[in-house]
C-alpha cells in the first residue's frame, strides 16, 4: 500500500473513531458541542493520529487499540490550532480554509471548545479504550500531559509569542519548534508504542524519530509561510513574518531550510531502522514532509 493510500485510510479510520466517540450534534449546550465539532472535523491530515496508528503497527500492536490514544492526540491538536488562532495569540481569520473558531462563532466560545476538546482527551485515555491495565494507562495520560503542558507545547507557544519582534538565535527558534510543535508529534509514537505495549528500546526508539519528524514539520511549515499560497495553506500566508516570528528561512534563508528539513527526515528514519519493519513511519516522513518542499 503506498503512504499516500495509508495516510487516506487511516485518517477515514480516526475520523470514524472521532464521530463515535464526540457528543452528536443536537447534544446541550449546543453552541458549545456545534464549536468543537466545527473545528475537529473542519478536514486536516490527521497526521498525529495516523503516526500513533503507524508506531503501533510498526511495534506489533493491534490498530484498534491504538484508535482512542490516537483520538486523543488529535482533540489536544485540535485545541491548541483553536487557541492559537484566537486574537490574544495569533488572530488568525482562517483555518484549514474556512473561518478560524472565535470567527465562525465567538472568541469566548472558542476557549471553551479548546477547553472542551482538551479535558475530553484526558477523559477518553483514562478509560482506555482497548487498552489493558491501569499502569498503561496512566503512563499514556503522563505523556500526553507533559507534552502539551508547561514543559511541551504550552511552553513552546510561550517563548514563541516572547520572541516575536526579536533578534532570536538557533537555541531558541529550536526550542520553540520542538516544544510547540515537535512534543506532540514525539508523544503520538509515544502513546503509538504503549498502546503496542512495546519495551523500552523500542520506544526509545520511536521517541527519536518523533522528536526528529516533528521538528522537520515545523521547518516545513516555516518554509510554506513564506512560499505558498494562502489557499495552499488553508490559512493567511506570510503570517509568520508579518508577526515577526522567528523562522527558519529567517535565520538561514530557504535553502538552508530546505536542506535541514530533510536531514532531520534522514535522520527521522535512521532511528528507527531496527523497529520500522514495515517501512511505513520512513514513507510517511518521506512523503509528508519531503514533497511538501
Amino acid at each position: 500500500m503506498s503512504a499516500a493510500r495509508y495516510l487516506e485510510e487511516s485518517r477515514e479510520k480516526v475520523d470514524q473513531a472521532l464521530q463515535s466517540l464526540m457528543p452528536p450534534e443536537d447534544s446541550h449546550p449546543a453552541r458549545l458541542v456545534s464549536a468543537m465539532r466545527y473545528s475537529l472535523f473542519a478536514g486536516g491530515k490527521r497526521i498525529r493520529p495516523v503516526l500513533v496508528l503507524a508506531a503501533s503497527g510498526a511495534a506489533g500492536g493491534r490498530e484498534d487499540d491504538a484508535l482512542v490514544p490516537a483520538c486523543a492526540i488529535e482533540l489536544v491538536h485540535t485545541y491548541s490550532l483553536i487557541h492559537d488562532d484566537l486574537p490574544a495569540m495569533d488572530d488568525d481569520d482562517f483555518r484549514r480554509g474556512r473561518p478560524t473558531c472565535h470567527r465562525a462563532f465567538d472568541e469566548g466560545t472558542a476557549v471553551l471548545a479548546g477547553d472542551a476538546l482538551l479535558t475530553m482527551a484526558f477523559d477518553l485515555l483514562s478509560e482506555g479504550g482497548q487498552v489493558t491495565g491501569h499502569e498503561l494507562r496512566l503512563q499514556m495520560v503522563r505523556e500526553l500531559a507533559r507534552a502539551a503542558g508547561w514543559r511541551g507545547m504550552v511552553g513552546g507557544q510561550q517563548v514563541d509569542m516572547d520572541s516575536e519582534g526579536t533578534q532570536a538565535d538557533l537555541p531558541t527558534l529550536e526550542y520553540i519548534h520542538t516544544h510547540k510543535t515537535g512534543a506532540l508529534i514525539r508523544c503520538s509514537l509515544i502513546l503509538g508504542g504503549l498502546s503496542a505495549n512495546a519495551d523500552e528500546s523500542t520506544l526509545k526508539a520511536l521517541g527519536n524519530y518523533g522528536e526528529r519528524v516533528g521538528l522537520a514539520f515545523q521547518v516545513v511549515d516555516d518554509i510554506l509561510d513564506v512560499t505558498a499560497t494562502t489557499e495552499e495553506m488553508g490559512k493567511d500566508q506570510g503570517s509568520d513574518a508579518a508577526r515577526g516570528k522567528v523562522t527558519y528561512p529567517g535565520l538561514f534563508g530557504l535553502e538552508e531550510a530546505r536542506e535541514r528539513a530533510r536531514k532531520l527526515v534522514q535522520d527521522a528514519k535512521a532511528a528507527v531502522e531496527g523497529v520500522d519493519a514495515t517501512g511505513r513511519l520512513a514513507e510517511i516522513a518521506d512523503y509528508v514532509l519531503l514533497r511538501r518542499l
